[in-house]
């Protein structure tokens, strides 16, 4: 009876052994080919770092082809090390969202001539082609390397010219008030930005993108404005910063948009408590309008004026930012204390940016007109996310509103600052306390032994 509940026990023991392990090769099996054909990952590493953000993937999925990255590279790196290694890890996170970014690497010491050819003077220098254009890329890291697909994503050359000759804020220049660090932005962002003289220009280019009127500080000849009109007729694009300074000769160009440019600074109360000045008017009010579509950031707009739109049946209008809800636009000089003054003084909000658009011969015509040149100048464009707002505003006016502007991910701050008391602490902790705590444990486990 025994022998055979033993032979009954191992018979059970031997097949549920069998079970075991055919059971376990076929979730082996089903998990291999899971991970065959599903793709799942979860970046844990701090700020994401080690996958694109949501910008970038969008950028990929308008890029209609494969796009080729040919790394000029050596094995080995004399300050990096293995340099190829640190391409491929980087490419490899466009190739999950793009299967077809293809990376090719080419030795520059071992085929120099190839690396001359193709234009490449720096070890590591990659060359990025899409639809027979090329860009060429010498950092690593996802805002310049999403700025190259977003400038090859655009279709053919997008020109933005700035109006010149009246003391105008200069897309190049370097003055605190000009708007150069902002034109050196929309050159990284795809654009060709010239200056425009109306003087020397029999008329504006109506293959612009954007025309650009920028503070004009002399008055413009009445032939200089009357070509302004011709190009609004035509139906051209245009980005207007309007200042507290005159109109300079613009009046026309005001009713030709049926705009109202109310005299008087915009003074916002909430700037005080942020330590800003009260004359910075801060924007976070925002209206529905592609430029706006998810921005959800603070911008600073010093100096701004009001912006007053007159309904007509020619231009629809929508308001693009708010300010000063509970202030008021300032009709007085600012050299005294200020204060409301309901006799005279607009109470807030105040709009102080609004959207045209027409439609000019099947095609829609777009102006954007904003009370504050200020905001994009180099004294104040690094405020707030000016150059975001400032970038959309070209994109819409350009007709790439669906291509945004990649700025870097902030990084959270690594830094371990500890008090001194802390620091003693830490050190007694661990050169005394720790030490005494295993030498006395050691010696307790051989007495314990010995005995």
């Amino acid at each position: 009876m025994n022998i055979i509940g033993g032979k009954l026990r191992s018979h059970l023991l031997l097949k549920n052994s069998v079970f075991a392990i055919l059971l376990l090769l076929f979730l082996v099996a089903l998990l291999g080919y899971l991970a065959l054909k599903t793709r799942v990952q979860w970046d844990v590493s701090q700020n994401g770092r080690n996958s694109l953000s949501q910008a970038s993937i969008e950028i990929l999925e308008k890029l209609n082809g494969p796009v080729k990255v040919t790394a000029y590279a050596t094995k080995q790196h004399v300050e990096f090390g293995d340099i190829r290694q640190i391409i491929s890890n980087f490419v490899l996170l466009y190739q999950r969202a793009k299967p077809d970014v293809m990376l090719t690497f080419i030795d520059p010491a071992e085929r120099p001539e190839l690396a001359k050819a193709a234009g490449v003077s720096v070890n590591g220098e990659m060359v990025i082609t899409f639809n027979d254009r090329r860009e060429y890329l010498t950092v690593i890291n996802e805002q310049a390397f999403t700025n190259v697909l977003m400038r090859l994503a655009r279709s053919g050359e997008k020109r933005v010219m700035g109006l010149t000759g009246h003391g105008e804020r200069k897309l190049d220049g370097d003055a605190n008030h000009d708007l150069g660090e902002f034109g050196r932005q929309l050159l990284v962002n795809g654009f060709k930005s010239q200056a425009l003289n109306l003087v020397m220009e029999p008329d504006i280019p109506s293959d612009i993108s954007t025309l650009i009127i920028a503070s004009p500080q002399a008055d413009l000849m009445e032939g200089e404005v009357a070509k302004l009109l011709a190009y609004i007729e035509q139906g051209g694009n245009l980005l207007w910063l309007v200042d507290q300074e005159p109109l300079r000769g613009l009046l026309p160009l005001a009713e030709k948009l049926h705009l109202m440019l109310i005299p008087g600074v915009v003074v916002d109360p909430r700037a005080k408590q942020l330590n800003a000045p009260i004359t910075f008017a801060l924007g976070a009010s925002y209206g529905r309008h592609p430029i706006t579509d998810h921005f959800d950031y603070i911008t600073v707009f010093p100096f701004a004026r009001q912006i007053t739109v007159n309904e007509s049946d020619d231009w629809k209008n929508i308001s693009l930012v708010e300010v000063a809800q509970h202030g008021w636009v300032e009709s007085d000089e600012l050299d005294h204390d200020i204060s409301f003054d309901p006799m005279r003084d607009v109470a807030g909000p105040i709009r102080i940016a609004v959207a045209l658009t027409r439609i000019v011969e099947d095609r829609e015509q777009r102006i954007v007109v904003v009370g504050s040149g200020h905001f994009l100048a180099n004294t104040y464009l690094g405020n707030g996310n000016n150059l975001d707002f400032g970038i959309n505003l070209i994109n819409w006016l350009a007709g790439d509103e669906n291509l945004i502007a990649i700025q870097p991910r902030a990084t959270h701050d690594r830094s371990l600052v500890l008090s001194e008391s802390m620091l003693t602490v830490l050190v007694v902790g661990f050169l005394i306390v720790l030490p005494l705590l295993f030498l006395v444990s050691g010696i307790y486990i051989w007495w314990r032994r010995s005995r």
